[in-house]
């Protein structure tokens, strides 16, 4: 029991990942800026945050007003190795305790349903916010009876009062976090690693445009506190000590926002240039074709033509720059062949010599996993493909 204690905590640790305000800041802004309404009269629900550590719901309670929200309510899970050390409810002021007793083990629930200045001093800060939750007028703070898991009946109780949920989850139950939003029928913005997007549970969803990315940071190095003695990857570290981060912080460049909510950027055209352009000024030769799929390969997004009717295999990172009016989601290049767009299987042998043509030594070439280019005439597989073709006007 002992070590498998150990273990979990040790998981515990290194899937905890907790988001900069200013990034939190630059995401929802960008949804209010589209739309002023979006989270007016609106019950936000934060529920993988320690009210007490998470940024998350320090941006919701100072921003209240002014995204006009109905209530906001936040949670926290029980085993959280980061309690008590990333940030103070009470900010930095000295002349205000932090409540004594509170137990570490203690999974807490806020819930804001207004805040003003109460302490006459002319602003509203975390210090009228602490105020008004040891007096408790109409804002609650209560621990939780459980654990604060998400999936905990308490924990999906308050899910269903809720109209949009924001935060970041653990990555490594994305999966499982994605189907209850839906489940539930959730509004949501909320953090994810971009390998996520090829996730046979997820795509779907984005093809279906009912998922999409986020309005900010999508795929650029984005700066993580995280619980001391949390593995962290010694260049992570570095990279973001020189972003300003020094000690128990890591950079991850493939997170990404995920959100079923609009923003302007999604309804941005993406310049293109016609294919012969391409060929000219930047490609240098023509655009391959797929040995496995009716597509054509395309490396990099600024290379997309905008005069090609077929099907064109583009990175992951297209997402980022995806307009559903301008293009439509035909498929991915992926094993199971689920858009039946696969135009060859290749068999175990045909995989096994493509490893010795390639390599010069026994092996098994993946060739069903992806896009496959002929190359010098060898067969050699590309990076992981979303397909795409221009929208009919």
């Amino acid at each position: 029991m002992a070590n498998s204690n150990l273990t979990n905590a040790k998981r515990a640790k290194n899937d905890e990942f907790y988001t900069q305000y200013g990034d939190i800041q630059k995401e929802i802004e960008a949804y209010f800026e589209f739309n002023p309404d979006v989270f007016r009269g609106k019950v936000v629900y934060c529920n993988c945050d320690d009210p007490f550590e998470s940024n998350f719901f320090r941006y919701f309670v100072l921003n209240f007003n002014k995204l006009g929200l109905k209530q906001l309510i936040t949670t926290s899970y029980k085993p959280s190795p980061v309690a008590n050390t990333q940030l103070g409810l009470f900010g930095d002021d000295i002349t205000l305790k932090k409540s004594k007793g509170r137990p570490k083990v203690t999974a807490n629930k806020f819930i804001i349903n207004e805040v003003h200045d109460i302490d006459g001093d002319g602003e509203f800060n975390l210090k009228d916010v602490a105020k008004q939750l040891k007096a408790n007028k109409h804002n609650e703070w209560t621990p939780l009876e459980g654990d604060g898991d998400f999936r905990s009946d308490e924990c999906i109780k308050l899910l269903k009062q809720s109209d949009i949920v924001v935060t970041n989850p653990p990555f490594s139950l994305f999966r499982e976090y994605v189907k209850q939003l839906f489940d539930y029928d959730k509004k949501f913005v909320i953090i994810g690693n971009m390998n996520a997007i090829t996730y046979k549970e997820i795509f779907p969803l984005i093809k279906a445009n009912r998922l999409w990315l986020g309005a900010t940071g999508n795929g650029s190095d984005m700066v993580f506190a995280v619980p001391n003695g949390a593995e962290i990857a010694e260049s992570d570290r570095q990279k973001a000590a020189r972003l300003g981060y020094v000690g128990d912080y890591t950079r991850l460049g493939n997170s990404c926002w995920f959100t079923n909510l609009d923003h302007g950027r999604r309804h941005k055209p993406l310049p293109l240039m016609t294919e012969v352009d391409i060929i000219k000024f930047s490609a240098k030769k023509p655009f391959e074709k797929y040995d496995n799929y009716n597509a054509i390969e395309v490396s990099f997004v600024k290379n997309i033509p905008g005069d090609y009717d077929g099907v064109m295999g583009v990175p992951i990172s297209f997402l980022d720059k995806y307009n559903p009016d301008q293009f439509e989601i035909a498929g991915m290049c992926e094993n199971e062949d689920l858009y039946k767009l696969k135009t060859k299987v290749y068999t175990t042998a045909e995989c096994k010599q493509a490893y010795i043509d390639k390599f010069g030594k026994k092996g098994t070439y993946d060739l069903n996993a992806s896009g496959v280019i002929i190359k010098d005439g060898l067969l050699e597989k590309v990076y992981q493909r979303i397909l795409i073709k221009h929208k009919k006007k």
